[in-house]
């Protein structure tokens, strides 16, 4: 688009115009910025689905960098003597690790550069080929067993994986595009809660059974924090949760029996079912205020401390660098919460709201477990920190979701809310029953911008 200045009048005569240079005769101009509207449903106008971009949310990324390189120190300092120990080496545990890490680093930037839309399309492949996973961990030759959970699968030319932390957000993906797709019927019964179940159900069950109740607590939480965003049934959700504890209560091994008994006074079982929590809570209290220092844990008594890399890396983190160490990790993951809302509220639309909304309570539900654990709030379950704890399904995992996370918040509604994308809309699926976020956008608005 170019303005042409040939014309200029060289006098009232009608005299030809002075010929100029092609530079001087040609001045670009801007660009207005695109405007896409959203295909209209029912006849009526659908709005327009305007869009800022902007960079990713800097808080969110500064906080999951510092938290992965906390991980990696702490599992170092909780695994090299371990490892020292054994012969198998003081970077036994934390060379996967860091390696794991730069992987995860590198999934999180490509995704944060990518348009998180394109996950509409890979979202049901993504969960049947979790659920396959998952089945597999049951029912093939290839399921690794540790300490009586069969949690973990080896498959031929791949290293050791954990099929439940990517059927977390394969999971959670599905679900918002399916929630999307729904619209305003994810607030009835027979068309939002029942279907809904139909479709959690069997992956909750799979995970159960591996058996991981930690994680099957995870998930079912984030799944149903979701449906109550979308705007799913209320008495409906809470009559899902008692029948969800109900059903998961009768069904307890007899080991988690014991961890649920030993949780009302772990010190009455301190050499037994709750050996695990006493020596969390012993390792915090040395810890005191400001901790005995990075890798000086035997300074301040030197417990054994089991799972000290992963489960109970939180209690190594309280050892070592205090109370005040412990609430900085605490705030962090609080922060974290904090801006993960805030772009769900301020995304471009309802997919990107609703799955703004389950990464964050993913990864901060299962940080609140594993801290609750730690702080003998819950029961003992193996769960690990995000991004803290050992292990490279959980690590991968959770910074492919944070670089989920940030590519949403990339992009705002340029009126201050979100509106409907085109994938949202049909001739059967209405608009999803989301709240305004009632606030201004988290991208200043250009000037001159009414």
């Amino acid at each position: 688009m170019a303005i042409t200045h040939a014309r200029r009048a060289a006098g009232a005569g009608g005299m030809a115009p002075a010929r100029l240079p092609a530079v001087a005769r040609t001045i670009p101009v801007p660009r207005a910025p695109a405007v896409s509207r959203a295909p209209a449903s029912g006849g009526l106008a659908a709005p327009v689905d305007a869009r800022e971009r902007h960079a990713p949310d800097a808080i969110v990324l500064a906080i999951v960098v510092a938290l992965t390189g906390l991980g990696i120190l702490m599992v170092y300092s909780s695994s090299a003597m371990a490892g020292y120990a054994d012969g198998d080496g003081t970077l036994a545990t934390v060379g996967p690790q860091s390696v794991w890490a730069a992987v995860g680093m590198v999934g999180m930037l490509i995704a944060m550069r990518s348009d998180y839309r394109w996950l509409r399309l890979l979202s049901m492949p993504a969960l049947v080929g979790a659920g396959i996973l998952l089945a597999l961990v049951l029912f093939s030759p290839w399921r690794v067993e540790v300490s009586g959970s069969t949690q973990w699968l080896k498959l031929p030319g791949i290293p050791v994986i954990q099929p439940g932390e990517f059927a977390k957000l394969a999971l959670v993906v599905y679900i918002a595009h399916w929630m999307a797709r729904r619209g305003a019927a994810i607030g009835s019964i027979r068309g939002g809660l029942v279907p809904f179940i139909v479709i959690v159900a069997p992956f909750l069950v799979l995970i159960f059974k591996s058996p991981d109740l930690g994680s099957t607590a995870v998930l079912g939480v984030t799944v149903v924090v979701m449906l109550f965003v979308a705007g799913g049934n209320p008495f409906g959700i809470l009559a899902l949760g008692g029948g969800a504890v109900l059903a998961a209560a009768l069904f307890l091994k007899d080991y988690q029996l014991e961890r649920l008994q030993a949780f009302e006074n772990p010190f009455d079982t301190a050499l037994t079912t709750g050996f695990h929590s006493v020596q969390g809570l012993l390792a915090l209290g040395l810890g005191g205020l400001f901790g005995a220092g990075l890798g000086d844990r035997a300074a301040a008594g030197g417990i054994i401390l089991p799972n000290a890399h992963n489960d109970y890396i939180f209690a190594v983190v309280g050892q070592e660098f205090g109370f005040v160490g412990a609430s900085l990790v605490v705030i962090a993951f609080m922060l974290l919460a904090w801006r993960g809302m805030r772009i769900s509220l301020a995304a471009p639309d309802t997919f990107g709201a609703l799955l703004a909304a389950g990464i964050t309570a993913y990864l901060c539900v299962q940080a609140f477990v594993n801290i609750g654990v730690v702080v003998t709030l819950l029961p003992v379950t193996g769960i690990t920190l995000p991004f803290v704890s050992a292990g490279g399904s959980s690590l991968i995992v959770s910074l492919a979701a944070v670089g989920i996370l940030l590519s949403i918040s990339r992009e705002t509604a340029a009126h201050g809310g979100w509106v409907d994308a085109s994938g949202d809309r049909g001739r059967r699926h209405g608009r999803a029953h989301l709240p305004g976020p009632g606030r201004r956008p988290l991208a200043p608005r250009p000037a001159g911008r009414a």
